[in-house]
């Protein structure tokens, strides 16, 4: 009697191996009508317990009732399929036999599974005895239909467009302000610094002025930093960019390097976690930074390479074409500008500066025209974000004329106009003329095409 039962004993044993095998999980049923989301349940081993693929199942009511389906006379069931016919003798009728579910946007959701809507993942979960309701998130997104329907509807009074960009569908608004500005609050000290006095006349300034037309082919293009927080490099780059073509005549028309001060600019800095100005110009100063083709962008906190002794030849840099530098690209001390007259005065004499600016939640989906902050966002949401501003202009409107300040962002070119944006000029706008920079470019003689700060030394 004892060989017989081994022997069968080896035999079940063998076909639940077998059983077992053609599923890739451990502990858990087959999907089907009775467990089609939980596998069984664990338990005690006894007399009542019989073998099931990966698991054991109990001819008693072991098992609390798991809602995986319900039975009209039975308050507690066995969670294993074979428990009726098995244990009990009866086949629960097909229709007695359900999955709860969640109705959800015009669909049908199981019980306990997920569906992301917009920012938000919502989930099927049961709320009380039998009822299953959808329950979200209720975190604010980046796009969100109420601002998108209220300004493109009253387009008169709040003067601008926006747009849905699937860029930011899906984000939330908590993200967008971490990870797609970047620029950390001055601190109040560097608040402080005293602006630059210039001898100029107020009156000879332009109306209209377009650093792109005035300097074709000199300014920089528009640069995309993805989901890292580093405005505070990119504008800093550009800048520089943009001045030492401009001052230098085109004999050094060159791309810096962000990614040089992400990586490299590690003392008080928070890479694709935010910067300060002052500090990345202070470094650009000191130690100089390389090319956009040296280390070019990837929006990642990367190791720096490049040690600060080197010069760009040591570096593994080429120099512009016809010029002999050999030192990396250095900048005068920065410079504050003080008021809406003096930032258009210096664009015309230097090139583009850089400005802070307060960042609100409609900004992000501003698509045209000439913004200004509404009502419509939370005003404790918001961030610093550092923008390059290349121009200004007027424009005919129906509230009358309207003075505008031109602005290249940092979003790509499917961004604003372009990649760009225009925003009020004059009334310190999102305080974009609170903190606005600028500084003079190092660059090669001009005459002999030879390293200026090699000839200094």
């Amino acid at each position: 009697m004892e060989i017989r039962q081994c022997i069968l004993f080896l035999i079940s044993s063998a076909l639940l191996a077998l059983v077992s095998a053609q599923f890739s999980f451990t502990g858990d049923l087959p999907p089907g009508p009775y467990c089609p989301m939980v596998g069984c349940c664990g338990g005690r081993k006894d007399e009542c317990s019989k073998p099931i693929v990966g698991t054991l199942c109990y001819c008693d009511d072991f098992c609390e009732n798991r809602t995986h389906y319900l039975h009209p006379d039975v308050t507690n069931n066995d969670c294993c399929p074979d428990y009726y016919s098995f244990c009990k003798g009866i086949i629960p009728p097909p229709e007695e036999i359900f999955a709860p579910e969640c109705k959800f946007n015009g669909r049908k959701v199981q019980w306990r599974n997920s569906v992301k809507s917009n920012c938000n993942l919502c989930k099927c979960e049961k709320v009380g005895q039998n009822n299953f309701e959808m329950l979200c998130e209720t975190d604010v997104c980046i796009v969100e239909s109420d601002i998108l329907d209220t300004v493109n509807s009253d387009s008169r009074r709040y003067g601008w467009a926006a747009s849905n960009y699937s860029e930011f569908w899906g984000h939330k608004l908590a993200e967008g302000i971490a990870k797609r500005l970047g620029t950390l609050e001055p601190h109040r000290f560097v608040k402080h610094m005293v602006p630059l006095r210039k001898h100029y006349d107020p009156n000879s300034l332009p109306r209209n002025f377009d650093a792109e037309r005035e300097w074709p082919g000199k300014i920089s293009d528009i640069r995309d930093q993805g989901w890292c927080a580093s405005s505070w490099a990119i504008s800093t780059a550009a800048v520089a960019s943009d001045r030492f073509a401009i001052v230098s005549k085109g004999d050094e028309a060159v791309s810096l390097s962000p990614q040089y001060l992400i990586s490299c600019n590690n003392r008080g800095q928070r890479s694709c976690e935010g910067g300060h100005l002052d500090k990345a110009w202070l470094f650009f100063r000191k130690f100089g930074i390389v090319d956009e083709n040296c280390f070019p962008y990837t929006g990642q906190e990367e190791t720096c390479r490049f040690p600060r002794k080197y010069n760009l030849i040591q570096s593994g840099c080429v120099p512009p074409f016809g010029v002999n530098r050999k030192e990396k690209y250095k900048v005068a001390p920065a410079y504050r500008l003080r008021n809406e007259t003096d930032i258009m005065n210096d664009i015309i004499k230097s090139g583009p500066v850089q400005a802070t600016m307060k960042v609100y939640h409609d900004f992000f989906l501003y698509k045209s025209g000439i913004y200004r902050h509404t009502d419509l966002s939370s005003q404790d949401r918001t961030g610093y974000h550092s923008v390059k501003i290349i121009g200004w202009g007027d424009e005919y409107t129906e509230n009358g004329v309207e003075k505008y300040w031109k602005v290249a962002n940092s979003w790509g070119r499917a961004w604003g106009e372009n990649g760009y944006f225009r925003i009020i000029r004059g009334v310190n706008e999102c305080d974009i003329e609170s903190f606005v920079l600028g500084a003079w470019p190092l660059t090669v003689d001009p005459n002999t095409k030879n390293d200026v700060l090699k000839k200094k030394k």
